[in-house]
């Protein structure tokens, strides 16, 4: 792939004209949303698509999430149903992703959905991004703008650390506030949690008069379902309730430790912090050790991340 050079660019019309440009033309855009920081470019572009995979080092197998700024886009590539159309006015714009039948005529790349029928979209919670995807008037597929597999980016300063070099521009909008990716609900027609996320298990059930099971499928249907992700280079311990020699930790709550996730025993705190955190001990070069984390609302998704990052690397 040939270097480039990475514009660094900020939350500002002009440089938000600039990278809708760069997205027009099939470049590579990181961009802020709520949850982490997207690598993005045109969904219909399958050239462009193909550079996410080759700048991530991303397996083909493992689909992308499509960003669109309003439900009326979304219903242009996927079969719209009831039960999406009730979570949509609960959750969207938000942290939630819906993976959806495709729609007949949809123009998209078949490797935004690694050849599957189904899409995974939603419509971010984010100032920022929606200017840019109104801007850029096309369906952006996003994944998280990192190397495939490391630890998701909640700066530009992150994505810059992982990406420089290999993409058009990162646009600059601060920290994520959210900072951990969406949930992933399947309605394919049948409800499945296929990933934890920014939006509690909870709440979904709340919205729908149900009660969700994990849906563990024996291969990859949506992002984020890979034994091992989300993973600093160094060699991350769980549920530590000492710390051995030579590591660094990672704590939760009232405790004497290297970084704390939130040292009130806040869950939306820890959510947030999660990714810089493991970005700044991963800077170390000691191993991690990670003190453990309630499961339950967003623990689930903490220490599902948190299991993918220690999960044995291929």
């Amino acid at each position: 792939m040939t270097t480039l050079q990475t514009l660094h660019l900020r939350a500002i019309e002009a440089d938000l004209n600039m990278a809708a440009q760069l997205l027009r033309n099939g470049q590579l855009v990181g961009f802020p949303t709520e949850t982490v920081y997207g690598l993005g470019a045109d969904a219909r572009d399958g050239t462009a698509v193909a550079n996410i995979y080759d700048a991530k080092g991303r397996p083909s197998f493992n689909p992308l999430i499509v960003h669109v700024p309003d439900v009326a886009s979304a219903k242009r590539y996927v079969q719209w149903n009831n039960t999406a159309q009730i979570l949509a006015d609960r959750f969207w714009p938000g942290a939630l992703t819906l993976v959806l039948p495709l729609r007949d005529g949809h123009g998209l790349s078949s490797l935004v959905t690694a050849g599957l029928n189904t899409l995974a979209i939603r419509v971010p919670n984010h100032g920022t991004a929606l200017r840019l995807l109104r801007l850029a008037d096309a369906p952006i597929a996003a994944p998280s703008a990192n190397p495939s597999g490391r630890i998701s980016p909640t700066t530009a300063q992150h994505v810059l650390d992982g990406l420089a070099g290999k993409i058009a521009a990162v646009l600059d909008d601060g920290p994520c506030k959210v900072g951990l990716e969406s949930t992933i609900l399947g309605l394919t027609p049948d409800v499945a949690l296929l990933r934890h996320g920014g939006v509690e298990s909870e709440q979904i059930e709340d919205a729908l008069g149900i009660t969700l099971t994990q849906s563990t499928p024996e291969k990859i249907t949506a992002p984020g379902q890979m034994e091992s992700h989300y993973a600093p280079k160094a060699h991350v311990r769980l549920d530590a309730s000492n710390i051995e020699a030579g590591e660094v930790l990672l704590g939760f709550g009232t405790m004497n430790c290297d970084l704390n996730l939130s040292e009130h025993g806040d869950l939306i705190e820890a959510a947030a912090n999660l990714f810089d955190h493991l970005h700044a001990l991963d800077k170390t070069g000691k191993p991690i050790a990670v003190a453990p984390i309630p499961q339950i609302g967003l623990g689930r998704a903490i220490n599902d991340r948190l299991r993918r990052a220690a999960a044995p690397r291929g």
